[in-house]
Formats: C-alpha cells, sequence, structure tokens
C-alpha cells in the first residue's frame, strides 16, 4: 500500500460538542498521523466555494450554512491507503447506516450534522487540502 494524505474535517456538531480529541483519537489508532492541523470558522461564501460540487443539490444551502455556523477544525491525515482508511474510520453518511465503532455512528447527530467530513478520492484530497492548507503548513 502507499502512503496517501487526506482532507479530514471535525465539523460544528463536533467541535461544539467538544469531541476533537476524541475523534482524533480513531485516526491516530487505526494509524493515520495527522500532519496538519487548524481550528477555523468559515464564512458562508467560503463554505459554498468548498462545497461547490454540490451547488444545485437540495441539501447545498442547509449544508453550507450549517458549515459557516460555528468552528471546525480541518487537517491532514497520512498513512497506508488514508483516503479509504479515513472513510472507513468515518462510517456511512447517514449516522444511522452506519457501521457500530464508526465515528459517525458514534457521534454523528444527522445526515448533515454527522460530525466529519473525508475527502472520498486521491485526487479530491489534494484539492481540498490546497483549499486550507498551503505546503509549508504540512508537516510530515
Amino acid at each position: 500500500m502507499l502512503e496517501q494524505r487526506t482532507l479530514s474535517i471535525i465539523k460544528p456538531d463536533a467541535t461544539s460538542r467538544n469531541l476533537v480529541g476524541a475523534i482524533n483519537s480513531r485516526f491516530e489508532q487505526a494509524g493515520l498521523r495527522i500532519i496538519a492541523q487548524k481550528r477555523l470558522q468559515l464564512t458562508k461564501s467560503q463554505a459554498e466555494k468548498f462545497y461547490e460540487v454540490h451547488r444545485g443539490k437540495a441539501f447545498y444551502n442547509s449544508l453550507c450554512e450549517y458549515m459557516a455556523s460555528a468552528p471546525i477544525v480541518v487537517q491532514v491525515l497520512c498513512g497506508e491507503d488514508a483516503v479509504a482508511e479515513n472513510r472507513k474510520i468515518m462510517g456511512s453518511t447517514n449516522p444511522a447506516n452506519a457501521e457500530v465503532g464508526t465515528i459517525r455512528r458514534d457521534f454523528g447527530q444527522s445526515i448533515e450534522h454527522n460530525s466529519v467530513h473525508g475527502s472520498d478520492s486521491l485526487e479530491n484530497a489534494e484539492i481540498e487540502i490546497s483549499f486550507f492548507f498551503s505546503q509549508l503548513e504540512i508537516v510530515e
């Protein structure tokens, strides 16, 4: 397996419940390393730009409003097959359908307030990482 990088976002519902440490311990226990991290609050305009791929979908506006509603933690995870590993640790988008022991099952509140975001491909990981981080901020 090749070492990869992927973007992880700990969403407003999780940061507001002080779950950052609990969520990050899941990544680290699975062998992923956090090689960049920052806490910030998106404007609605920034959220719209980040989620541009979903523009026109029914959930787009509420997702952007939600993502701008409170602080988030953005981070770069690194490890073997990091994209797939992160998605496995997160679980299905809908917490009700996620496997027991996944972040979304254990911490998610709804399909939209599901505590975490993760890149869905290597290509999107590169795009998403560059949205939030310069290469100087990523330290392996």
